[in-house]
């Protein structure tokens, strides 16, 4: 089992303060990451908390995913004290993240050439639909990306795009918000200044298909959508099994042909020189493939995934995401950490979710902070700023600050 990051040792942005401005899952991803890696992170809530806690459906995990490692103030930014208090936060801070629509935080007062001023070490991160453009006015969407990139073509089959299984983009497009804060923060090692960093959702996707738009450009072809691919490889596919379940199974280089033939007693194959290269293979692949599936049709699952588990060859069960809270692996690598689901104020229970995927030097990161009620940390925090506690009082009593008392 991996070692877990935990406070008996400095973490890697352990000293780096944090504001968060955001909601949904761009923003809060960014900001996680960082949270994860030992920034203190300051979730700026307004004042009936994140509306991402309310979602229902497909969006109820969005919360409880994306705010670990974070504390809690609840504040009305459209009233001047508050909008005070958030700028002294960020005048104290290191980074601060935004994932609001274009225009919303300049409206508010906070806008990066408004609040550099107070701070000019600030490193300013703006997660957005576009970055700079003709398309910059638009709102985006993890799914709007994904249809005008290209990807949803990609992952459908023809005539029917499809939007992949999880919010990819939102994902990546936190990631790309966190290497550009970590650039600028080293670039701020040499010069002392800060700079806005933007991360966009669509430049994101196009990146993912690159790959696509790249294999145009070699061959001269568009790239058909992957469920109607002309695959590189020979075997590459999902194989059913003899107890109606299947596996997927690739074969990648000449060497794991020879190892694959070996280990299922494909003789013939494994001596057929017209067959030793992965492009001559790939040209026989009608020919090659119901056979491999017929081979597979004779094992269980659980004896095919035995048969190759030390093979060196790719495979891999179909799971589904619910799986993955008793996935051996995660368990014993520190892959899953403890959280507790929030319920109004209080908590219905612990459940485990993904860590961040990841080690350093051995170490894997933990919960510090557990998901917070909104306002959790309102006065803690207000005090930080050298407020008084009547200064706190008023600000609460006022409901410009919320607080939250268990």
């Amino acid at each position: 089992m991996g070692n877990s990051m935990t406070n008996d040792a400095p973490l890697p942005l352990s000293g780096l303060r944090v504001i968060e401005f955001t909601h949904m899952v761009m923003g809060p991803s960014a900001g996680v990451i960082l949270g994860d890696l030992g920034a203190d992170v300051i979730k700026v809530e307004p004042v009936e908390g994140d509306h991402t806690r309310r979602l229902v459906g497909s969006g109820a995990g969005y919360f409880p995913m994306y705010n670990r490692n974070k504390r809690s103030i609840a504040l009305n930014l459209k009233d001047p004290k508050g909008l005070s208090v958030a700028r002294k936060l960020i005048a104290g801070a290191d980074i601060m993240i935004e994932n609001f629509r274009p225009g919303a935080v300049d409206r508010l007062g906070l806008g990066y050439d408004t609040v550099q001023a107070d701070n000019p070490g600030l490193i300013y991160c703006s997660a957005k639909g576009f970055l700079d453009g003709p398309y910059a006015h638009r709102t985006a969407l993890d799914e709007v990306a994904q249809m005008m990139g290209g990807l949803a073509y990609m992952t459908g089959p023809p005539g029917r795009p499809l939007r992949a299984g999880s919010s990819v983009i939102d994902v990546m497009g936190g990631m790309f918000g966190v290497i550009g804060i970590l650039a600028a923060l080293e670039e701020r090692h040499r010069t002392g200044r800060g700079q806005c960093v933007t991360s966009s959702l669509f430049e994101s996707t196009v990146f993912l298909v690159g790959q696509h738009m790249a294999q145009y450009a070699v061959t001269g072809k568009a790239a058909n959508p992957m469920p109607v691919r002309i695959s590189a490889w020979a075997i590459y596919d999902v194989f059913e099994t003899s107890d109606e379940d299947a596996v997927f199974v690739g074969v990648v280089s000449d060497s794991q042909w020879v190892k694959f033939c070996d280990l299922f007693g494909l003789a013939d194959y494994a001596g057929d020189d017209s067959l030793a290269t992965n492009a001559a293979r790939v040209a026989r692949r009608d020919e090659i493939i119901p056979r491999v599936r017929a081979l597979f049709k004779s094992f269980t699952k659980t004896a095919l995934m035995e048969k190759l588990e030390h093979s060196g060859l790719p495979f891999a069960p179909i799971a589904k995401p619910q799986d993955m809270f008793d996935d051996p692996h995660l368990g014993a690598s520190g892959g899953l950490v403890d959280v507790s689901l929030p319920n109004g104020g209080g908590t219905q229970g612990k459940t485990s979710l993904p860590a961040l995927p990841l080690a350093m030097d051995g170490r894997r990161c933990t919960v510090r902070h557990d998901l917070r009620a909104s306002g959790q940390d309102s006065r803690d925090i207000l005090k930080s700023l050298g407020l008084s506690q009547a200064e706190c009082d008023a600000l609460i009593d006022d409901g410009i600050v919320v607080q939250y008392d268990e």
